[in-house]
């Protein structure tokens, strides 16, 4: 039979104080309360838990047994309070965002420097992914946040729109190419072109906008790295169909160059997810206010 937890902790105000009197003094109710709990419990559990005598009472051999556990068992629930308020109060606890490493890398890190400054004890945990590997582990509890280029799913989704990203092509400055002259769709694909693999959001949305108008893109180099789609580019191993925020300062330093077109893929956005149906932990709030009043 289930027993009400409050009849479990006037039972162990009075197996500590052996009195009836001083134990509903601490609990600050009265003592036919206290009579009328302990009554209760020994009721439901079908057992005398306290030998009564005019100096007060004391535990039977049940009722000692029973105090073992429900010592151990309150002090755990007070162990659990205590740990969920400091978690509240981002004493504690982890933090786990998922993100591509280039998105670390290019939003994220002063964000989780200044959250670590403000709140040290808690853990940051990043798990690192494309779009799909995070918005994936997002709805099966993995992460807490997740930064994801362009969510499909805005039912399931809260978003919150970072930055934007335009896709662009570069290559490296000595390339054989007319880099004064505008290039066209079919111009571009006829390139030897580097890509990042299929799997990749930002690879799919590329074909996709290039289909639109009939065109099939073949790269000749498939990469999972970013960082290599400059370093193969720059080269003049072909052109690179890049992030124009993630290859900047290469542009600046001048090891690769644009391409001008006749043609301006969408933009798209970069966004910060959490699940819709699920409250975020004080932790998350904390991060995703830092980053909100930051873009305002």
């Amino acid at each position: 039979m289930a027993v009400k937890l409050e009849l479990y902790r006037v039972f162990k105000e009075v197996a500590e104080t052996g009195n009836i009197s001083l134990a509903a003094k601490n609990l600050y109710i009265s003592q036919s309360a206290v009579s009328q709990s302990i009554k209760q419990l020994e009721t439901a559990l079908q057992a005398r838990l306290f030998a009564r005598s005019p100096r007060g009472v004391s535990l039977t051999w049940e009722g000692q047994m029973l105090y073992q556990y429900v010592r151990s068992a309150l002090g755990l629930l007070a162990t659990g309070e205590d740990k969920l308020s400091q978690a509240q109060q981002l004493l504690l606890g982890t933090l786990t965002i998922g993100a591509s490493d280039t998105v670390t890398s290019f939003f994220l890190t002063p964000y989780l420097e200044a959250f670590h400054r403000q709140h040290p004890g808690i853990r940051l945990k990043i798990v690192s992914g494309r779009s799909a590997k995070v918005l994936s582990m997002l709805k099966s509890g993995a992460v807490d946040i997740a930064f994801a280029s362009s969510p499909t799913d805005p039912a399931a989704l809260h978003t919150w729109s970072c930055f934007a990203t335009h896709s662009v092509f570069v290559a490296g400055s000595g390339y054989d190419c007319d880099f004064d002259h505008v290039y066209t769709r079919q111009e571009i694909a006829e390139f030897p072109l580097i890509l990042l693999e299929r799997k990749a959001s930002s690879r799919v949305f590329l074909e996709q906008y290039f289909l639109q108008s009939g065109i099939t893109l073949t790269p000749e180099i498939e990469l999972s790295s970013r960082s290599l789609l400059v370093s193969l580019a720059r080269i003049g191993l072909g052109v690179a169909g890049v992030t124009l925020e993630f290859v900047q300062k290469a542009l600046d330093s001048g090891d690769i160059r644009l391409l001008k077109t006749d043609f301006t893929i969408p933009a798209r956005s970069v966004d910060m997810c959490t699940l819709r149906d699920v409250t975020p932990t004080a932790a998350a709030s904390a991060f995703m206010e830092m980053v909100r009043q930051d873009a305002r």
